[in-house]
């Protein structure tokens, strides 16, 4: 199966073209740019199929990463996504950020438990653990800092327990020595697009993909300066 993988979630603008019969990455592209990813995503996806020599036309399934993360981002992301899946009759499947942070902690670590977890700001935390297989142990949710590190405590007590993303370093600030800081203070987390593609080429089509959230957005329009519609 052929398959194109999306990610303009967060900071990076990224795409990948995946053989999933050899479990190859043919090409990919990836600019860590924070916006613009409307202006960029197109142009990244012909240079992706020009590396490849593949045709778009033989583009079997399409895969987006559907958040948390930008919302700007999500929305163009999934957009594109759909647009193309319509147009080739391709299948479509969204896959979610923590599950590719989590995926490429053990694409280093092995076959592990990880919690996979992101500075969502104001003091609050993207989470979501998964087992050693791969499968997830409950649902994406976004905690307090304070309720993120006591959850991350008790999960290092397992066995080869791995906790990654940006908000690792609240629990390294909260008990020092438990491990090294996956992604140093103020940066942003990076989602690999092989990873995305991996989980995509396995995950279950089923309908159009919907963003995940989790929260508001961070910018909504002030009170009292509506426009009135005519």
């Amino acid at each position: 199966m052929m398959l194109l993988a999306v990610d303009t979630a967060g900071i990076d603008c990224a795409v990948g073209l995946y053989d999933s019969g050899k479990d190859q990455m043919l090409a990919q592209a990836c600019e860590t740019i924070g916006r613009g990813h409307a202006e960029k995503l197109m142009g990244m996806i012909d240079e992706v199929l020009d590396q490849a020599g593949v045709a778009l036309s033989d583009v079997q399934r399409v895969a987006v990463t559907i958040g948390p993360g930008s919302f700007t981002g999500i929305r163009v992301g999934l957009s594109a996504a759909r647009g193309l899946a319509l147009a080739l009759g391709a299948e479509i499947v969204g896959v979610t950020t923590l599950a590719a942070l989590a995926a490429a902690e053990r694409r280093k670590s092995g076959a592990v438990p990880v919690l996979a977890a992101m500075d969502a700001k104001r003091d609050e935390v993207y989470v979501q653990s998964f087992a050693a297989d791969a499968t997830p142990l409950g649902e994406a949710q976004v905690l307090p800092i304070e309720a993120f590190v006591d959850l991350a405590e008790t999960f290092l007590t397992q066995s080869d327990a791995r906790v990654t993303g940006s908000a690792r370093r609240f629990l390294d600030a909260a008990a020092p020595g438990v491990g090294e800081t996956a992604v140093a203070a103020g940066e942003a987390d990076h989602f690999p697009i092989e990873d995305i593609a991996r989980l995509a080429a396995v995950a279950q089509a089923s309908g159009k993909p919907k963003p995940l959230y989790l929260r508001g957005p961070d910018v909504k329009p002030q009170a009292g300066f509506a426009v009135a519609r005519a």
